[in-house]
Formats: C-alpha cells, sequence, structure tokens
C-alpha cells in the first residue's frame, strides 16, 4: 500500500508559476514510476508527466513541454511538479499517482489549481 499526499496547489493568474509536491509513504520499495495526471471539469483525466524510478528518465505530454518539469527528492520521499507559464487551460485538479512493479495504482487525493486569465 502506498500513500501519496499533493500540495501546493492555488489561484495564480496567467504567465504565472505554482510548485505541486507529492509526499510519498508506505510501501514504497516496489514503485516503478510516479507521475502525475489532471481532470478539469467535464472532461477526461489527463496524464502530464512521469518520472521512472530506474534511471529518473521523464516523460510529458506535449501541452505542458518546456513549461512543466517533474522531479523527485528520495531523501525526502517528495515528487514535484513545477509549473511555470500557467496558462488558463491549465486549471485542474492535479492527481499524484505512483505503479509498482506488480502494476498496482495508487492516487492521492488531489490538489486545485486555478489560472485566471
Amino acid at each position: 500500500q502506498v500513500h501519496l499526499v499533493e500540495s501546493g496547489g492555488g489561484l495564480v493568474q496567467a504567465g504565472g508559476s505554482l510548485r505541486l509536491s507529492c509526499l510519498v509513504s508506505g510501501n514504497t520499495f516496489n514503485i516503478n514510476t510516479m507521475g502525475w495526471y489532471r481532470q478539469a471539469p467535464g472532461k477526461q483525466r489527463e496524464w502530464v508527466a512521469s518520472v521512472f524510478s530506474s534511471g529518473g528518465r521523464t516523460s510529458y505530454t506535449d501541452s505542458v513541454k518546456g513549461r512543466f518539469t517533474i522531479s523527485r527528492d528520495n531523501t525526502k520521499n517528495t515528487v514535484y511538479l513545477q509549473m511555470n507559464s500557467l496558462k488558463p487551460e491549465d486549471t485542474a485538479v492535479y492527481y499524484c499517482t505512483s505503479v509498482t512493479t506488480r502494476g498496482l495504482d495508487s492516487w492521492g487525493q488531489g490538489t486545485q489549481v486555478t489560472v485566471s486569465s
């Protein structure tokens, strides 16, 4: 069982920045991938970014490339999503996720990000 808690969401003007944090606890030994998803009202959940435990390779959806950065701090058991040049279309609830080597998923409770125009 992996427990994830997101924080750092809030209200920001277009062009501004936010950094989301995901505190990871529980059985973290078999985590293969950490990532971020988001869901806007009336829309399906969208994958945003991922970082692999082995090697630290990162991937991003096209709409956030060059603006968002996913990173991890293993000493603090925390994964971050640095969001720069925010746009109104980035407004959504952002969820931290983990996938184990057995294919088991965990989700955080979500944190609201609102970008005003």
